[in-house]
């Protein structure tokens, strides 16, 4: 065997450390195999007082009149079910009574004690190493991913044997998505009984006498009794004394390693464990396991994304805002449990927020992946949208992958919670997928490792996630040798604009805002505020005349005298079977002389071009507003799509409006910009993203039927960022008392379409047409 690359991880002159009281009397198996000697040890070197007894030469009796403090069972060649001796009756009496690890084929006999099959894997090891991954727990606690770990094996318990009782622990990762392939460990879910198909004791093998001394921090027969035992021992405090260094002091003055039982709990430790459980168990599900993202990404179904670094740089503020939906919090409770992720988010982006931070934790900021989603569906199609941030406790590639499918720009990875060999593996999945992290620190020390890794974004967390102390100095204090190029971003405890001005002169780039946005009465006002008033002019401020289409022309000259009248759109019934469906010979004439026609009706000027987000509708109601000339539209009712954009090609159409129950995605596939018609009650009205403008009609058009009003303003109620075409029983007598009569929504109606109304007998009226474009001008209106 070529021994270049490996490490020898024996311990080096080693020396024992003083005994343990709890492992007074533990009790080693034999399965005759030379490592059982290794085992002992390795065991005795970190403080247990062991006694070894061949798997032949004890029985369970004598076994249990030893009383053993823990009991540890040994590898060994042949089959579990065989060749174990005493081993499985030991273990399936003291499971549940003390702590029982089994290493190699001891974890095979636990794996069959309790009702597993072990089979041949299909490979045979014989030293080779191999890089695990594990859940970091019992065993694994405080132990980095991708160890080298040392197998002599053949055999292995299997997955789809796996008994109810058991969790797999520790496995070999499989395929590119880093799947879980053979079994390496498993854990009893009430028992404080854990297994190892590896050789934790074998030289080659990393951190081998760490996984032994987690082994002998356990106490008592169950997981709840040695959580108990652990939170008493963490409430009693330490027995003499912790030093600055942080290790404990004995009485004669000595000092030894810190016991990290004496640790306390912070609450990020409770909820990384609580997560970590949740993502192991969803792992498991058909649909959500790593494989099956994997294969919904490399079919490109992921949302389209935007730079977050770029983004924070486009904000008409002096310091860009990342807007926070936030439920509840562990230091506050709930916040605003009630508020939909939707709704808010779309406020935050329309009130200046450069980035929107979404909490996907469940149980303490009540937060989901589904308000991931549904954040990124509601700025759908929004002009300089926000980006979207996935703020969880992520620890895995796979909760990476999950908030990219599900529409995030950005991840949050906490510095504190992730060694620095994950971190930069994060980090750089992350980047692989094209999102630049926010790398979220704390402390000096917690920077310098950000700086290493070579952030682009970094934040620093004002609260200190062990106590929920909130110290708003605590960016400043970190802001020296930090790159200009590099953004930070000052997060919580952020509620007024007194908060916010030492970072405007020190160089901070923006700032995170929680608590304070989700109580906030009106958000507009409160960003306005908070950020220093320096945006530009609002949304919607512009005074604009209604747009105004004139639809069902049938000849080049009323056509043109509609243009010069100061209509904005022409439109033509391509509809075979119609009354008003014209030729081609005639459709092409008068796209000729739409075209070639300069509009009347005074000065059209287009609104500046902003950064600013604004609403889906508000924008692409803008691409029928030109000053020169009016826009030709194509009217369609189920007809294919290859006959609609073929005719849009002959004919230069400007827009194609869609009359019938033509799919809403076919919108995306017409190279023009579309007006789809709806009823006032129809699914699909306000979707962002697809058709230009909905248009308000009845399911026929063109026949004069008056529209509801009332059903109007409850569409329109509902959303305020819809845009929509009136028509319906239009005419020159009662299109201004209409518009008059919903002079609240004015901002909500971007045109009136008309046919019958400006008919006589069935014929265009050419004295109509320019009284009904007058009266419909005559109405000035703000906005859109």
């Amino acid at each position: 065997m070529n021994g270049s690359g490996l490490i020898d991880y024996s311990p080096s002159q080693p020396e024992a450390v003083p005994k343990i009281p709890s492992a007074a009397n533990l009790i080693l198996v034999d399965n005759f195999d030379s490592f059982t000697y290794n085992v002992y040890q390795y065991l005795e070197l970190e403080g247990a007082s062991v006694t070894v007894y061949r798997n032949d030469e004890i029985t369970l009796e004598e076994l249990i009149a030893l009383r053993p403090t823990q009991l540890v069972i040994s590898p060994g060649p042949g089959h579990p079910d065989v060749d174990s001796g005493i081993s499985k009756e030991a273990i399936q009496y003291f499971s549940g009574k003390i702590p029982v690890l089994g290493v190699c084929m001891g974890e095979q006999v636990i794996f069959s004690s309790f009702g597993g099959q072990v089979e041949v894997t299909g490979e045979i090891l014989h030293g080779k190493t191999s890089p695990l991954r594990h859940d970091s727990r019992g065993l694994f606690a405080g132990l980095a991913q991708d160890l080298p770990v040392t197998r002599y094996h053949s055999l292995a318990g299997t997955h789809p044997t796996l008994p109810e009782c058991l969790e797999v622990s520790s496995w070999i990762a499989s395929g590119p998505d880093g799947g879980k392939g053979i079994i390496m460990g498993v854990r009893h879910k009430e028992f404080l009984v854990e297994g190892v198909q590896f050789h934790p004791e074998s030289i080659l093998t990393a951190e081998g006498r760490t996984m032994l001394k987690n082994f002998l921090k356990m106490k008592g027969g169950t997981w709840k009794e040695n959580e108990q035992s652990q939170q008493t021992e963490r409430t009693a405090g330490p027995p003499i004394g912790i030093s600055k260094t942080g290790s404990v002091s004995s009485a004669n003055g000595t000092s030894q390693p810190k016991i990290e039982a004496l640790k306390p709990r912070s609450i990020l430790d409770e909820i990384f464990e609580n997560r970590r459980s949740g993502v192991e168990a969803q792992k498991q599900i058909p649909s959500q396991r790593p494989s099956d993202l994997q294969a919904s990404y490399n079919m490109n179904v992921a949302p389209p994304q935007v730079s977050f670094s770029e983004r924070l740089r486009m904000s008409s503020y002096s310091l860009s805002l990342m807007a926070e939906i936030k439920r509840a919090s562990p230091s506050k409770g709930d916040i605003a449990p009630r508020i939909g992720a939707a709704e808010q988010a779309r406020k935050y982006a329309l009130a200046g927020a450069s980035v929107i931070s979404v909490l996907t934790e469940p149980k303490w900021f009540k937060g989901s992946i589904d308000d991931l989603r549904a954040v990124r569906q509601s700025l759908e199609g929004m002009p300089n949208r926000p980006a979207v941030l996935r703020k969880e406790f992520i620890f895995d590639e796979f909760q990476i992958l999950e908030g990219r499918l599900a529409g995030c720009d950005t991840v949050l990875l906490i510095v504190k919670m992730l060694d620095e060999d994950l971190l930069k593996k994060l980090y750089l999945y992350s980047q692989s997928l094209g999102m630049e992290p926010l790398v979220e620190v704390n402390t000096l020390q917690e920077m310098t490792v950000a700086l290493r890794l070579g952030a682009k974004v970094i934040g620093v967390n004002n609260r200190n996630l062990t106590n929920f102390e909130v110290d708003l100095d605590t960016t400043s204090r970190l802001m020296e040798g930090v790159p200009k190029e590099t953004i930070i971003c000052a997060l919580s405890g952020i509620s007024g604009p007194d908060d916010v001005q030492a970072y405007k002169n020190n160089g901070v780039g923006a700032v995170l805002v929680g608590e304070a946005l989700m109580k906030a009465e009106d958000t507009g006002v409160f960003v306005d505020r908070l950020l220093g008033g320096s945006q530009k002019v609002k949304n919607g401020q512009q005074k604009h005349n209604v747009l105004v289409k004139i639809c069902g022309t049938r000849t080049p000259e009323a056509a043109r005298i509609a243009i010069e009248a100061g209509a904005d759109m022409i439109g033509v019934i391509l509809v075979e079977g119609r009354k008003r469906c014209v030729s081609k010979d005639t459709a092409l004439a008068i796209s000729e002389t739409v075209h070639h026609t300069t509009k009347g009706g005074g000065d059209m000027t287009l609104s500046p071009e902003t950064e600013e987000t604004t609403e889906y509708f508000a924008h692409t109601a803008t691409f029928f507003r030109l000053p020169e000339r009016a826009l030709l539209v194509g009217v369609f009712q189920n007809q294919p799509l290859s006959y609609i954009v073929y005719q849009q090609k002959l004919l230069k159409l400007d827009v194609v409006q869609l009359h019938g129950s033509e799919p809403i995605e076919w919108a995306s596939l017409i190279p023009v910009p579309v007006i789809r018609r709806f009823g006032p009650y129809d699914p699909g009205l306000g979707r962002r993203g697809f058709h230009a403008l909905p248009l308000l009609d009845s399911a026929s058009g063109g026949t004069g039927e008056k529209q509801d009003i009332d059903a109007i303003r409850s569409v329109l109620d509902k959303d305020d960022g819809l845009r929509v075409v009136l028509a319906g029983g239009l005419d020159p007598e009662n299109v201004g008392s209409i518009l008059s009569g919903l002079s609240e929504y004015s901002s909500q109606i971007a045109a009136v379409d008309v046919s019958s109304g400006v008919e006589e007998n069935g014929i265009q009226s050419l004295e109509k047409i320019r009284r009904f474009v007058k009266a419909a001008k005559e109405v000035l209106r703000r906005g859109n």
